[in-house]
């Protein structure tokens, strides 16, 4: 079923067409994004259920004008087009006797022109399916879970669906595209009435109401991986072979080189990467890319946030450290071309360089001989979370859970929690074995430090490699 566009941004389509005409009367570059995105959020638990706007819901324009320097200011409204004009020319006059600070000009953006309209398609539009369907879906997951275990304490089923509307118009461009997501989540909470443990499954894409169908599947091993978290050993720390799942290889390229190359950082001299570009830093199974046009998940978009067209960005190739990525002020400034990495938390907030889909792509092994290859060692199955250091490559991940794996087979042995650490080239260059499966995760967002969230997924396939686990 195809997404139709907002209605609230095609009635504004004229009125940002006429201030960009007059504002290109006094400054050489001018583009508006307007934005209309909402969604809503549905939980079931034992609690209850709570329904509530997703916070990702925003709605209005931010006008960018180049005048030497570009200077972005936000509305909720176009009602008054003139007025509006008016204001923009008389805070750009105030700012220039008010800086204080010299900032180094940035040339004018070149673009072709081009007029487009994007919209992509679900199996089934939110809007088709009533809140009590999809509460009555997510009930009867939380059901079956407390008749599958009388540990289970409680159950949190959630679906979130999000519609998002972006309409961009430049002085030659002129962009719109309407896309969906959706994102789940399943997380039993046990107890055998010494410990308290919890487990979660985490669903996500370019999907519509369909992914509720795809998270019932997954109630049963959500509470049985919950209640064997009970009794979970603790990890004598070491280096060890290990396994990464697709979820846990995904973080470690989110955090390895996909914050390392956002190029923004380049600019500001806070990314040793730069130092790096067409050197080795992984070894020759490691290729990674990044892109809204690389894959077909929730950071996918036919357009960024400054209307630059997504890419596919091949970062790592081969071992070789080939490519950053780029917004479009970063890229102008470091005379590269601008990747499609430009995104805004909202359209109140800056445009920064940030990820879309980042992933190792994959190998020729399969899982089973990965396994056999590994005399004592860990398959890491379920990340929590990441962090890095791009200016040191010092890499850190939270692992939920391990399993151990002795003389080339799977014990019955649960290891929780893991935490991996390392300098990233040196776990990169230990990758031995990648695997030819797939598969990428966006349930969750990403900070730029400890703000400007927005949406990405990352994955790949398992990659075996050495690593020190704590």
């Amino acid at each position: 079923m195809k997404v139709e566009f907002s209605e609230f941004l095609e009635n504004s389509r004229e009125k940002i067409r006429k201030l960009v005409t007059k504002l290109n009367k006094h400054y050489d570059y001018v583009s508006v994004l307007g934005t209309d995105c909402y969604g809503t959020v549905f939980l079931v638990n034992a609690n209850g259920v709570e329904v509530r706007d997703s916070a990702w819901t925003e709605r209005g324009f931010v006008v960018r004008i180049h005048d030497e320097n570009y200077r972005e200011f936000s509305f909720n409204t176009l009602e008054d087009v003139d007025q509006l004009e008016k204001e923009i020319i008389d805070s750009v006059k105030l700012s220039k006797l008010s800086d204080k600070v010299k900032i180094s000009p940035y040339p004018t953006v070149e673009e072709e022109k081009i007029k487009k309209d994007f919209s992509s398609e679900v199996e089934i539009l939110p809007q088709s399916v009533s809140a009590e369907k999809k509460i009555e879906k997510l009930s009867n997951m939380k059901d079956e879970a407390f008749k599958l275990s009388d540990k289970l304490k409680n159950f949190n089923a959630i679906y979130e669906e999000v519609q998002v509307n972006k309409l961009f118009v430049s002085t030659k461009k002129e962009l719109s595209q309407s896309y969906i997501w959706s994102q789940g989540y399943l997380q039993a909470v046990v107890s055998d009435g010494k410990k308290m443990k919890d487990n979660f499954e985490s669903f996500s894409g370019l999907k519509g109401v369909e992914l509720l169908d795809e998270m019932k599947g997954s109630v049963s091993k959500t509470v049985r991986e919950a209640e064997a978290l009970l009794n979970a050993e603790r990890l004598e720390p070491g280096e060890y072979d290990v396994i990464c799942s697709p979820d846990v290889a995904g973080v470690i390229a989110h955090e390895a080189f996909g914050h390392g190359v956002e190029m923004d950082m380049f600019v500001k001299g806070r990314a040793k990467a730069a130092e790096y570009m067409n050197k080795r830093v992984g070894s020759d199974l490691v290729t990674m890319h990044d892109g809204a046009a690389a894959a077909k998940e929730v950071s996918s978009y036919f357009f960024d946030d400054e209307g630059t067209l997504a890419n596919d960005t091949v970062i790592i190739e081969k071992g070789i450290l080939k490519a950053g990525l780029s917004d479009l002020l970063s890229a102008m400034k470091l005379g590269t071309e601008p990747t499609g990495n430009g995104k805004r938390q909202s359209f109140e907030r800056k445009a920064y360089a940030r990820m879309t889909n980042t992933f190792f792509t994959p190998g020729n092994d399969n899982l089973d001989d990965m396994i056999k290859s590994i005399k004592h060692g860990y398959l890491l199955e379920k990340y929590g979370s990441g962090m890095e250091d791009p200016k040191n490559w010092g890499i850190q991940v939270m692992v939920t859970y391990a399993r151990e794996i002795k003389d080339g087979k799977l014990t019955d042995k649960v290891i929780s929690p893991i935490i991996v650490t390392g300098y990233v080239p040196d776990l990169l260059n230990s990758i031995s074995m990648v695997s030819n499966d797939f598969k990428l995760s966006g349930s969750g967002a990403c900070g730029k430090g400890y703000k400007e969230f927005v949406k990405v997924s990352a994955g790949g396939p398992y990659i075996k490699a050495k690593a020190r686990l704590g």
